[in-house]
């Protein structure tokens, strides 16, 4: 073997050498991606799963339904819930441009909303904030009063149901289109052991 071939030879088992190394890196950094892709869409069932979102604190549950609402193609989606926030918790726009005003109750399984809390709601939600579109999302059942009220007023209510279907992935316009008032049941949930 004369010196060309060797030098070939050596520059061959360099570049090669070279490209390995630059695979190898780019593998890490690819299973890396997968690795944070995979945590991610973990987390996003984890919040899929009811007894998640009772666990969530109220600022939490608020960011949630914001988020869910993002996935369904609301735009200008913004928590603004807190003291003083007049009954609003989450504001945005539907993907038709109707603006949507939702007030967020996570309250343990078993308890209820009454009529008091949608009064509150619906005292504000047009007037204050200029709702086109009024709902009341709850992680637990309204009482049948509230149903009621709601009928009348033309409040949305999602409940502990549908509330599930949202987590689960009907779409927001799915649930809005539904008769909500003769939906669900009044009947409390046991609670936890």
């Amino acid at each position: 073997m004369g010196t060309g071939t060797v030098l070939l030879v050596v520059l061959a088992v360099l570049a090669a050498g070279g490209v390995m190394g630059t695979l190898v890196r780019a593998g890490r950094r690819e299973a890396e991606a997968e690795k944070l892709r995979l945590a991610e869409q973990a987390r996003v069932q984890a919040l899929r799963s009811m007894e998640a979102i009772w666990l969530l604190g109220d600022r939490e549950f608020e960011e949630y339904v914001a988020e869910l609402c993002r996935r369904d193609g609301c735009t200008e989606v913004r928590r603004v819930g807190g003291a003083n926030d007049l009954g609003a918790d989450v504001i945005g726009r539907l993907p038709d441009g109707r603006k949507i005003v939702v007030q967020c109750k996570r309250y343990a399984k078993h308890r209820t909303v009454g009529s008091p809390d949608l009064q509150k709601f619906n005292g504000t939600v047009r007037d204050e904030h200029g709702a086109d579109v009024p709902l009341f999302v709850a992680s637990c059942k309204f009482t049948k009063q509230a149903r009621a009220f709601a009928a009348r007023r033309g409040l949305a209510l999602f409940d502990v149901d549908l509330l599930g279907f949202w987590n689960g992935g009907t779409t927001l316009t799915a649930l809005l289109d539904l008769d909500i008032g003769r939906s669900g049941t009044n009947r409390k949930l046991t609670p936890d052991s």
